[in-house]
């Protein structure tokens, strides 16, 4: 039998809201569980249903869609939220990232990329508009983010290497590698090794084309 998706929507815009919960219903394998007017109410409301995906805006009456976010991931950390939002702004971006957000959708997004990215939500991946990633790819936000022994430990963690081979490639201790991976996964705001190369793609700290290292050195 198909999955059915449960979605939260929380928003403070009524006609927002209900064509977003006709849209989303009419999508096969969606349903759109709850609703909710403002961060308060989507807290209870998520506490109540415990939704597979909730879409949350920022900029609300109360409480904003940052600390209903954290509210959220409080009650349970693995919690899949998407922010679905008419801000662009890195800053917003950053915050909803830092803050346990698994993807951030601009409001001007079509059909077809809203469906996908929440299916891509849904199934443990971190999803981001098009237009946000186009703006990220313009302003870098990613220079300064991390230091450059961090940048190599990246580029190592995305060729699969484990901490034991960071360590001996790079000349430095397990521990200390560990430590630098660590590090990369917390300033990024992701979980795992996995999200944290997809998000340094996302921030342009990695490039396609960058060539595979040899483990020759471990020999």
């Amino acid at each position: 039998m198909p999955i059915t998706i449960r979605l939260l929507l929380v928003d403070d815009h009524p006609v927002m809201r209900a064509g977003l919960a006709n849209l989303l219903n009419s999508e096969p394998g969606f349903s759109v569980v709850g609703q909710a007017s403002d961060g308060e109410r989507g807290v209870t409301l998520w506490s109540q249903l415990r939704p597979d995906v909730c879409l949350l805006d920022i900029t609300m009456h109360g409480i904003d869609g940052i600390e209903t976010l954290r509210q959220i991931r409080q009650l349970s950390a693995d919690a899949r939220v998407v922010m679905l939002t008419s801000s662009e702004a890195a800053e917003d971006v950053a915050q909803a990232l830092k803050a346990g957000a698994c993807g951030y959708i601009t409001k001007n997004v079509e059909h077809e990329e809203l469906v996908a990215a929440i299916r891509e939500a849904h199934a443990g991946g971190r999803p981001i508009g098009s237009d946000i990633r186009a703006l990220q790819a313009a302003d870098r936000p990613g220079d300064g983010l991390l230091s450059p022994r961090e940048i190599e430990v990246l580029g190592l963690m995305r060729e699969g290497f484990t901490n034991n081979d960071i360590g001996r490639l790079l000349g430095i201790s397990t521990r200390t590698a560990k430590a630098h991976v660590a590090a990369v996964i917390e300033k990024l705001a992701v979980i795992d090794r996995t999200q944290a190369v997809s998000r340094a793609f996302d921030l342009g700290l990695l490039r396609a084309a960058s060539p595979k290292r040899s483990s020759s050195p471990l020999c």
